[in-house]
């Protein structure tokens, strides 16, 4: 894929200046698909003189390109415009506690390439970044292009974000993390980008709802269940980050105010008592105590290894022991979400994470205990179910986040 001539030095970060009626045009575009001229002035309410200019200024900056007709309404059949793929590339990395998926697209988000790689999020931030910034260099050379062709990059990270400046506060999980500044490492390998950095349930969420289960809805929940617990909340079709950026940290929601201390230094906190390494240790603990030969049998052979996962695999074998520590999580689990249904009324709730995929029954716990504790009229229409896009929402949205960025008013 070659990278357009014509955006070199052009503007900031190698991109036009685009007005807020050019703005208003693309964002149309970019979630609609390709448009008419005559949709995108019905969609701002403007001109078919004036939509004739915004879009000759974008056709001529080769941020718009033609693809083609549509449907006829009568007289001729309209001309479609869509981004330009063409434009650059961008970069989409989802950093999970134990690994971290990247991905590289163009400048419709489409995804050309993705790779993956196991890693402590626990690492050094210079070291963990450093080898995030190659794979990227080696994705674009891949495509026999450079640093200066990545335009758009996106981040998401498992724990806590000021959005505005991208950093972590207090990150649980990654202290190391705690006010590094990832934006200023990024741009010292790739200085035409502008990074964003979001909670990396925030950016599931934001995959969701644009190539997800969670398209055409103006509001839902992604909830995601691994290490820890956290909900991406999608509000009017937007994510919804809050005053601060840390709206939907839920997994330090309180089930047990008796429960044991959590890493956060509060006690009893959904996470610590239902997430995967909680699950993983009630089966440790169990077969210790002789309550399960199954699950004795499996902590034996796995030792450091033994997870949540393992608990999945002798639940659907039958294992009674382990089918209670499962229903014992969902249920608590479901008796939170219950609360943020009957305050917020979404459509639906998204389901993913690595623990998500422990068996069904996990899932049918969380649904029956989120609709057996919530009101009846926030629940007459709700949905409960697996991400649509599984592993891959965080990448997608992580893309989709870069994308933003890039055609932000304030950085345009």
């Amino acid at each position: 894929m070659a990278v357009t001539s014509k955006l070199i030095n052009k503007g900031t970060r190698n991109l036009p200046k685009l007005s807020d009626a050019e703005l208003k045009a693309l964002d149309h575009i970019r979630k609609k698909g390709p448009l008419s001229r005559t949709s995108i002035a019905k969609l701002l309410g403007i001109s078919r003189a004036s939509i004739t200019t915004i879009v000759g200024n974008l056709v001529d900056a080769d941020v718009l390109i033609e693809v083609g007709h549509g449907k006829s309404g009568g007289g001729r059949r309209p001309q479609l415009l869509d981004v330009n793929p063409e434009m650059g590339f961008v970069a989409g990395i989802d950093l999970g506690a134990t690994s971290v998926d990247l991905a590289l697209a163009d400048f419709r988000g489409d995804i050309l390439t993705q790779k993956s790689f196991t890693a402590d999020v626990r690492s050094e931030p210079k070291i963990l970044l450093e080898k995030i910034n190659a794979i990227i260099l080696d994705m674009l050379a891949e495509r026999s292009a450079d640093a200066s062709s990545l335009l758009g990059f996106g981040m998401g990270v498992p724990g806590p974000v000021q959005f505005d400046t991208g950093l972590l506060i207090q990150p649980p999980l990654m202290p190391d993390w705690e006010g590094y500044p990832i934006k200023q490492f990024i741009r010292q390998q790739f200085p035409n980008t502008l990074p964003a950095i979001d909670n990396d349930v925030n950016i599931m969420a934001i995959g969701e709802a644009r190539f997800g289960g969670g398209i055409g809805m103006d509001n839902f929940m992604y909830v995601k269940i691994g290490t820890g617990i956290g909900c991406g909340i999608i509000s009017k079709g937007e994510i919804y980050r809050g005053s601060d950026g840390c709206a939907g940290d839920i997994g330090h929601i309180c089930v047990d105010y008796n429960g044991p201390v959590c890493h956060c230094g509060n006690k009893g906190c959904l996470e610590f008592m239902a997430a995967g390494p909680a699950i993983a240790q009630r089966g440790i603990l169990a077969a210790r105590n002789g309550e399960s030969e199954k699950l004795e049998e499996r902590v034996r052979a796995k030792g450091s290894q033994f997870n949540s996962k393992d608990i999945g695999e002798l639940a659907a074998a039958g294992d009674r022991v382990a089918n209670q520590i499962i229903y014992e999580s969902g249920r608590m689990i479901g008796g939170v979400l219950a609360g943020l249904v009957n305050f917020y009324n979404p459509e639906a709730i998204f389901i993913g994470g690595g623990v998500s995929k422990i068996g069904h029954q996990f899932l049918s716990t969380i649904r029956q205990a989120t609709l057996k504790r919530a009101t009846a009229l926030s629940t007459r229409s709700l949905s409960i179910d697996y991400s649509k896009l599984g592993d891959d929402a965080g990448v997608h949205g992580a893309l989709w986040l870069a994308l933003d960025n890039v055609f932000a008013p304030s950085s345009n």
